[in-house]
């Protein structure tokens, strides 16, 4: 891995670490501390002149985490590194994704724009709220999909009679790809939401009558859809409900709402730093680093990337 350097900021450094150590480089020695009125201070304390770097650093809050990642930036294009990839697991400020409603932002493209104009030449991301993201990009995207680590979970669990359910119609397309590499049927939940981030069971497309459920999600933010969910197919006579997305956010009441739900496992990724284990011993966190180790070596390498997009 000549001529390549991995750069960590704060917003989850663990998981830097461990993708470190997949590809057998260390991570770059970087300062960042703040002065006293609590700015960010940063210092990149090697040489990177030439250098191929890649910066780990998601973007959900605080806003901290997206503004270390662009002195970060700023701070490698300033020193003369050949090419600048970010690699955010979790892109956040996605869920604003088009103008919907009169006056609002569109703030997934206002993110993509920021890091552009901060020196960016590559993202790298992972389940994105919404696909479209990677056009609001002028530079290369890839998107790279949790469904490998995923689904060799749910391949070794002891079920004899699976069915994937998809939360939403949004979620039909993964939890159809999902269903087709396993040979089961999919369900799909049809939801109403009735205010911001609350959401209204209107229908179970499909049997679930006896069935083991996995359902199927990007990101599980404050439990509601994914509780609500649970709770339909186990009125329709589910035997067991399993719950499965790649982005752990949890805010707010979310380790409880899941704790008093019929769902006997959540399963994430550590694309966000998940330390609620003891709120929360239902969560099963799977370690994506290998799969991000392979997608920068092969970026390194300028080797194809499209059969990691499974």
């Amino acid at each position: 891995m000549d001529g390549l350097k991995l750069i960590s900021g704060n917003a989850n450094r663990p998981l830097a670490e461990k993708v470190g150590e997949q590809l057998g480089v260390p991570l770059c020695d970087v300062t960042l501390d703040r002065f006293a009125d609590g700015e960010i201070q940063c210092k990149i304390n090697e040489n990177i002149r030439g250098v191929d770097v890649f910066i780990v650093q998601s973007t959900q809050p605080p806003a901290e985490n997206l503004m270390e990642l662009l002195i970060l930036l700023d701070a490698c294009f300033l020193a003369s590194a050949e090419r600048i990839t970010v690699v955010t697991p979790y892109y956040g400020y996605a869920r604003q994704d088009r103008k919907d409603q009169p006056r609002v932002p569109i703030t997934a493209k206002l993110i993509a724009k920021l890091l552009e104009v901060a020196g960016t030449n590559r993202i790298l991301t992972l389940d994105l709220h919404s696909t479209q993201i990677q056009g609001f990009f002028d530079i290369q995207a890839d998107n790279l999909f949790a469904a490998p680590v995923i689904l060799e979970y749910i391949k070794q669990l002891d079920t004899t009679n699976l069915m994937i359910v998809s939360p939403d119609v949004g979620s039909t397309k993964i939890g159809r790809a999902f269903a087709k590499r396993l040979d089961v049927d999919l369900a799909i939940v049809d939801k109403r939401r009735s205010e911001k981030d609350n959401v209204e069971v209107m229908n179970v497309i499909g049997d679930v009558k006896g069935r083991d459920v996995v359902i199927l999600d990007d990101m599980i933010t404050t439990g509601g859809t994914l509780v609500k969910a649970a709770r339909a197919v186990s009125d329709k006579g589910a035997r067991s409900v399993l719950a499965c997305a790649t982005h752990p956010v949890f805010a707010g009441d979310a380790c409880k709402i899941i704790m008093n739900s019929p769902i006997r496992e959540v399963v994430v990724t550590n694309s966000l730093p998940f330390d609620r284990f003891a709120e929360c011993p239902k969560v099963k966190v799977l370690d994506i680093s290998r799969l991000i180790a392979e997608a920068i070596k092969r970026i390194h390498y300028n080797e194809s990337v499209s059969t990691l997009f499974v």
